[in-house]
């Protein structure tokens, strides 16, 4: 199996080299060797988990899940994975569930403001301001 320097496996991965830097020191990615010179070389194993943990991150996981996920993988312990992603989706939908609460609160006080008058009497200004909850 044919190694890649840093620059190839950042450019295979879809990211700059110090993206594959900082995942080396969170211990997501280590290089399979290094040449006399001190450059890194990487195998194609290393791309895969690149774009592992790039596809992980965009579905919201962290890097400590990915962590989690990864070894799960090395482990293939599937039902384990799945429990991992169930509770990143009950995560996501709370978090849905927050952001339209906070939709809807602004578009009552949008609806309200009419743009224009004196700041005293903004419905926006006064809703923040008051003890009243939104």
């Amino acid at each position: 199996m044919q190694s890649i320097g840093i620059g190839a496996l950042a450019e295979k991965g879809g990211v700059g080299i110090d993206t594959v830097r900082y995942y080396e020191r969170h211990g997501l990615l280590a290089p399979k060797s290094r040449l006399a010179s001190g450059y890194r070389r990487y195998s194609e194993q290393e791309v895969t988990r690149l774009r592992f943990i790039r596809r992980a991150q965009a579905l919201g996981f962290t890097l400590k899940e990915i962590r989690e996920l990864l070894a799960l993988s090395a482990r293939k312990d599937v039902a384990r994975v799945k429990s991992s992603a169930q509770r990143k989706l009950e995560d996501v939908q709370q978090r849905i569930a927050a952001l339209q609460r906070i939709r809807d609160g602004l578009a009552k006080l949008v609806d309200a403001c009419p743009g224009h008058g004196r700041a005293a009497e903004c419905p926006i200004l006064k809703a923040l301001g008051s003890e009243e909850p939104l």
